[in-house]
């Protein structure tokens, strides 16, 4: 893939995100939340400069310091959305100002490791940011459906996220 085919889709990405965080958003079983981190790693492990052919170790130092961020990002993500159960008893988020301090923490980051990867001489393309920005929203999502199963149900139903099934009533 083109390197800007790479760059219009982390910065279609990040636009999701961001619009994500900003709004409420339900939390269901649905399994389509875990597409784009999977479609985002997929893409990254696929491209061919995920890792500098000439700095192989300080690139796969950097790659790994990088996941490592996006890890830690995902999770305080995660940890400081708020979560709550509506009348219905649907379960949602929303990020929180402590979100966007933690957003901002993971950018400075980020933008560090890409200054050290310079110093060093490692080239870091989309891939990189790719497979970080994946493994953001993994983690995120990961720790928001468990979040998501340990608010009570109402009324003795089904916790969020749970598949309720229905029984079948034969009518004689």
């Amino acid at each position: 893939m083109s390197g800007l085919v790479n760059a219009l889709v982390i910065v279609a990405v990040i636009a999701l995100v961001v619009v994500h965080q900003c709004s409420a958003q339900r939390i269901s079983g649905d399994r389509r939340r875990w597409v784009l981190p999977a479609v985002l790693l997929v893409m990254a492990v696929r491209e061919p400069g995920l890792i500098d052919q000439h700095h192989r170790t300080a690139s796969a130092t950097v790659l790994c310091a990088e996941l490592l961020v996006g890890v830690v990002t995902g999770a305080g993500w995660a940890w400081t959305s708020r979560v709550w159960r509506a009348e219905d008893g649907s379960v949602w988020s929303k990020g929180t100002k402590a979100t966007a301090m933690v957003w901002a923490g993971g950018l400075g980051l980020r933008a560090a490791l890409y200054g050290i990867a310079v110093a060093l001489g490692v080239h870091q393309g989309s891939p990189a940011l790719m497979a970080a920005l994946g493994a953001t929203l993994l983690v995120r999502e990961g720790l928001l459906a468990q979040r998501a199963t340990a608010i009570p149900a109402p009324y003795g139903g089904a916790p969020a996220g749970v598949p309720v099934r229905q029984e079948r009533k034969d009518h004689v």
